[in-house]
C-alpha cells in the first residue's frame, strides 16, 4: 500500500511539485492550503508523513507541528519542515516544536525523494 504524505503550504505551485514529486515516486499527496487546513485533513485521516512551511496565513508551520504533536496519533509521525526558512534559530525552534527534519526551498526533487525514502520508506 502507498504511504500518504500531507503537503501543507500556502504556494499552490510548490504544493504541485510537491505532489507531483511525490506521485511520481509511488506516494500518494493530500494538499492543504495552510497550516489549518493540514491540521483539518490530519485528523480526518493519519498520514505517514508531513511536509510544511512555516510562514502561512491562518497558522503557521511552527503551531501546526507543535499541535500535531499534541494528538497521539502523530506523537511519532515524521514532520519535515520545508520552507525558505534557513536560520539557525529557526531551525532551533523546529526541532523544539518537534520538527524531523528541515529542507529549504527552493527544494530540488531528487533531494526531497531521498529525505522522504530515507524518513518513511
Amino acid at each position: 500500500m502507498a504511504k500518504t504524505v500531507l503537503s501543507v503550504d500556502d504556494s499552490s505551485s510548490i504544493r504541485q511539485m510537491v505532489a507531483f514529486t511525490l506521485k511520481s515516486a509511488g506516494y500518494d499527496v493530500i494538499e492543504a492550503a495552510d497550516g489549518q487546513d493540514g491540521l483539518n485533513k490530519a485528523k480526518m485521516k493519519t498520514v505517514d508523513l508531513v511536509l510544511t512551511d512555516q510562514n502561512m496565513p491562518i497558522m503557521d508551520g511552527l503551531t501546526l507541528i507543535r499541535t500535531l504533536r499534541s494528538m497521539p496519533n502523530y506523537r511519532t509521525v515524521p514532520i519535515l519542515m520545508l520552507t525558505t526558512e534557513s536560520s539557525d534559530a529557526m531551525k532551533m525552534q523546529g526541532k523544539a516544536a518537534g520538527a524531523t527534519g528541515w529542507l529549504v526551498k527552493p527544494f530540488d526533487p531528487s533531494k526531497l525523494l531521498e529525505v522522504v525514502k530515507k524518513v518513511i520508506g
